[in-house]
């Protein structure tokens, strides 16, 4: 019972790991199905890359026979995973006591904006969840506003946070016979995917974060600063412009101890590699800023593929800022899975992100998201033994 895409995100990797998964729409369809459509009267984009190698049902929950088919489908079911505003599945009349009762086995888990608390009935939405779990206050540079990152990181991080749930939950009911309730909220996930960050606020009790490029005098000396594409961490590292200077021509470079002097023969610059003032990265920390310029000052005058193999034949970490057209035109992510091409009923054939996770003994085959109640018959028939004639009328009513 998910939709947008917190939800749908996890049931999506459910799939992905082989579950058998039914996706309970209201007979209008999940609201994405009609999101920022690029084809008319067609599933979106924003619906068929979330929802792929599931099945859809319909039934408007609202109804007397639609909570009889609701608690049929919970009987039969190991997982229900929800993620709908606070209290609306116990306002259809189910509770978790109540689904507790019609099957003890049943892993029911819910996706929420926010624990219990003032946050509670706030309206989450992917960049709410960023606001409030740490990453925006965290992301951009110093003299700039807080900026969102492009990684759903409220949505689908939360996503797969339930997952771990889920499967934990599954894995202890095979020793207690009893299912159990997961609540995963997007505040909680978006923290724990901060927390380098609650580490270096604690950090500043005792000085300044020498890591960071900002100094000691900035309006974050009580609070971790924005610090641009710094890392933050125990090796330094920069995004570094390229030719011809596209908005995504830059690599990103992390400059370990073992890598300066190889690094100082490549800039040009080989009298850094024993220079006092250089050759240590204690040294190096104060001048963060003016490293990554000299290093600029070279790999500014070649494109990214020559900066990255310069870099690369040395061992020196880096990586190409890929835009998501190089991302989608890649051959390895192709020839790995990640981005895959799936033919819809349709729209044709189309795009998408394929699952992360490769286990050696199930394969994963990304298939096409449903139409909207596209196995009704199935489920209502075939598994849960309704007549031809019952399904019709159900249809008729506005029951599915």
């Amino acid at each position: 019972m998910t939709h947008v895409q917190s939800g749908p995100s996890a049931t999506q990797l459910l799939a992905w790991l082989g579950a058998d998964v039914v996706k309970l729409e209201a007979p209008a369809g999940d609201i994405t199905r009609r999101q920022l459509r690029d084809l008319p009267d067609v599933d979106s984009l924003y619906f068929t890359m979330l929802n792929c190698n599931k099945r859809s049902i319909t039934l408007n929950t609202k109804t007397e026979r639609g909570k009889e088919l609701l608690t049929e489908l919970i009987r039969r079911s190991d997982v229900l995973v929800e993620n709908f505003g606070p209290g609306a599945v116990d306002r259809m009349g189910f509770t978790w006591e109540r689904i507790r009762e019609i099957n003890p086995r049943l892993v029911y888990a819910s996706i929420k904006g926010f624990g219990e608390g003032p946050y509670t009935r706030f309206k989450a939405y992917e960049v709410v969840a960023q606001a409030m779990g740490g990453s925006m206050s965290t992301t951009g540079f110093e003299d700039g506003p807080p900026l969102a990152t492009g990684a759903q990181i409220g949505d689908s991080g939360t996503g797969v946070h339930t997952v771990a749930g889920i499967l934990a939950a599954l894995y202890q009911r095979e020793r207690t016979g009893r299912g159990q309730r997961v609540n995963v909220a997007m505040q909680h996930a978006v923290l724990n995917l901060c927390r380098v960050k609650l580490r270096d606020q604690q950090r500043l009790a005792h000085g300044a974060l020498a890591e960071y490029p900002n100094g000691a005098d900035t309006a974050f000396a009580n609070e971790v600063p924005r610090s641009g594409n710094a890392s933050g961490g125990g090796q330094p590292g920069w995004a570094v412009k390229c030719a011809p200077g596209g908005p995504n021509d830059y690599v990103y470079v992390i400059v370990q101890p073992v890598g300066w002097a190889p690094l100082t023969r490549l800039i040009g610059r080989p009298e850094l590699a024993d220079d006092p003032d250089w050759n240590t990265p204690e040294a190096r920390l104060p001048k963060l800023g003016k490293m990554f310029q000299l290093i600029e000052e070279w790999s500014a005058t070649l494109p990214k593929w020559e900066v990255l193999e310069a870099l690369n034949a040395h061992d020196i970490p880096c990586g190409p800022i890929l835009s998501t057209r190089e991302i989608i035109e890649d051959a390895s992510l192709a020839a790995n899975g990640m981005v895959v091409e799936v033919d819809h009923p349709e729209r044709g054939s189309f795009t998408t992100v394929g699952s992360p996770m490769k286990l050696s003994d199930s394969p994963v085959d990304v298939t096409a998201s449903p139409l909207l109640g596209e196995h009704n018959e199935e489920v209502y028939v075939g598994e849960l033994g309704l007549g031809d004639e019952e399904v019709r009328l159900l249809k008729t009513d506005g029951v599915i």
